[in-house]
């Protein structure tokens, strides 16, 4: 199927052409997305589609919902209802795309996701992820919510269950933990860039993993940079979403925005027996293992080594990501 904003293909709105998939869907369907601009908030619940864009600078895919805005009964979307695209579904795969959100700051809007995503087998090649506050949510969400009695949002009530999340050569913009959630996620050379947030000592954390107890690998990052707007040692490389977090960089270059501490316990302190934040093998100004906090690891070579994508993310079925070309 043919997707075309000027109206030379077969559908001129992205989900238009997603209604076309039966839901029982069980082969590969691959979306053409000529380059424009689709205003669209896209809901992905069926599996084996394949998004593919003529450019990823110049086929967007923009929304501009918000945590803070409110449905007619006065409730509020909160994060989990604030997305641009929803993929839901197993092996969804998309490539040469921009997912953004434009609603603007956390200190005005908060919360403001471009993705969320929350399916098994995921993919993403040389995409760009855009927004401020809580950029990419990569499920499943934590078991409970600490501050309110729901999360919300299209996850609200179902069953938890693990994902494998791929992302190559993708940009991926954003400030307060804009990478977030419980799955397994490898970043594989991407670029990762921090905001700059006027008038603020910390001004983000790269990551707020909620890995599950007993998962093996939470975020991995190999060979990506991390670059920014954000002032010199203002931001942190992550922090615990939940207590059991897992975040490890491998082999990335690591830009002077980059806190020397590296980790913040998120005013978790029992959180520092729990954790897993490591590095291995990091180089730019960011990377000096000088300072860093004392319950953080920097891996031996033996150790990082086991840091592969079919370790990591082959499970049972044997997903290979590269399969996805």
């Amino acid at each position: 199927m043919l997707v075309a904003a000027d109206g030379s293909g077969d559908f001129t709105r992205i989900q238009e052409a997603l209604d076309q998939i039966p839901s029982d869907n069980t082969d590969p369907v691959v979306i053409q997305i000529k380059n424009g601009t689709y205003k669209e908030k896209l809901h992905i619940v069926k599996p084996w589609v394949s998004l593919i864009g003529e450019d990823q600078e110049k086929t967007v895919i923009t929304f501009d919902d918000y945590a803070l805005m409110q449905f007619p009964d006065g409730e509020r979307y909160e994060t989990f209802n604030s997305y641009t695209v929803f993929i839901g579904a197993d092996h969804v795969h998309a490539e040469n795309l921009t997912f953004e959100n434009t609603a603007g700051i956390g200190d005005l809007v908060g919360q403001a996701v471009a993705a969320y995503v929350d399916g098994d087998c995921t993919s993403f090649r040389n995409c760009r992820f855009l927004a401020h506050q809580d950029t990419l949510f990569t499920g499943p969400l934590p078991l409970a919510p600490i501050q309110r009695a729901t999360f919300g949002g299209p996850r609200e009530g179902h069953p938890r269950r693990p994902t494998r999340q791929y992302y190559e050569g993708c940009f991926i913009r954003g400030d307060i933990d804009f990478i977030f959630g419980s799955a397994t996620a490898v970043f594989n050379r991407c670029e990762i860039f921090s905001n700059r947030q006027e008038n603020k000592a910390v001004q983000g954390w790269v990551t707020a993993p909620s890995t599950p107890e007993g998962q093996p690998y939470g975020y991995v990052f190999l060979d990506c940079d991390l670059t920014g707007e954000a002032s010199p040692r203002s931001v942190y490389l992550g922090r615990p979403w939940r207590n059991h977090a897992k975040s490890a960089f491998i082999g990335c270059r690591l830009g002077a925005h980059i806190h020397p501490e590296g980790w913040d316990n998120w005013d978790k302190p029992e959180s520092e027996t729990t954790t897993a934040f490591c590095e291995f093998g990091n180089s730019g100004p960011g990377s000096s293992a000088d300072q860093r906090v004392r319950w953080s690891k920097q891996l031996e070579a033996s150790d990082a080594a086991r840091f592969t994508l079919s370790n990591i993310l082959a499970g049972e079925d044997g997903w290979n990501p590269s399969n996805t070309r």
